[in-house]
């Protein structure tokens, strides 16, 4: 599979077992039932530059957890609190995925952390076909998105063969603990409804409360003779 670059946007271009595929962002998105007309695509490998949506400092010392940190830098996993450690997996898994080097989040991988977790939109189609590029110019790396690639295959209609899918790695796994610390437990959730429950019921007295004092208000007044 090739990645051809355009002037104003990228193409992937391939041919799998005899069938030729051509694709944008806008298609991928299409095939894959996701946005694909806005939102941030920014592809930083190297080093930060700052811009409306990337502060670097402010990036680092958010995931670092230190207000005092005067350069940004990449973040160990260490520094990260269990929510950001969780969003960190996400990234590296469904976003920008890699082998290797897990321990530390880099530059992009916090790019887009900063990004998810302050709710911003992302272009995943523009970053994805970004992202293929730069793997594909790198020697003996594999290409990424496998699962969402299979998509794409059957849409162009790419003769797939049967295998049987592989165990999850023992670093795919998250253990009840650290989602109990993340609070994305089934406990933790019966809580929060527990909670909203319990917050509703409380604004519902006091709503009848409030409404009886009225009621008593306008019975005073109606009781009070006219001058």
């Amino acid at each position: 599979m090739s990645v051809i670059h355009l002037k104003k946007k990228d193409v992937v271009k391939s041919k799998v077992r005899g069938v030729e595929m051509e694709f944008d962002h806008e298609k991928l998105a299409t095939i894959l039932g996701v946005p694909g007309t806005n939102g941030i695509c920014e592809y930083i490998k190297d080093m930060w530059k700052e811009s409306k949506y990337i502060k670097p400092l402010e990036i680092t010392r958010r995931f670092a957890n230190d207000e005092n940190l005067m350069e940004a830098r990449r973040v160990k996993s260490g520094e990260l609190k269990p929510f950001q450690r969780f969003v960190h997996f996400l990234v590296m898994k469904n976003v920008v995925p890699r082998f290797g080097k897990r321990d530390t989040s880099s530059f992009l991988d916090l790019t887009y952390m900063d990004h998810l977790m302050s709710r911003r939109l992302v272009n995943l189609p523009r970053v994805m076909i970004r992202h293929m590029s730069y793997v594909i110019s790198m020697k003996d790396h594999e290409l990424p998105y496998g699962d969402w690639l299979t998509m794409v295959f059957e849409a162009f209609g790419v003769p797939l063969v049967d295998k049987k899918g592989e165990e999850p790695k023992r670093y795919d796994y998250f253990e009840e603990t650290f989602l109990t610390m993340c609070k994305l437990t089934r406990e933790n959730g019966a809580e929060f409804e527990r909670k909203m429950a319990n917050r509703f019921l409380a604004d519902l007295e006091k709503a009848k409360a409030e409404n009886a004092r009225l009621l008593v208000l306008l019975h005073q007044a109606q009781s009070k003779p006219n001058p």
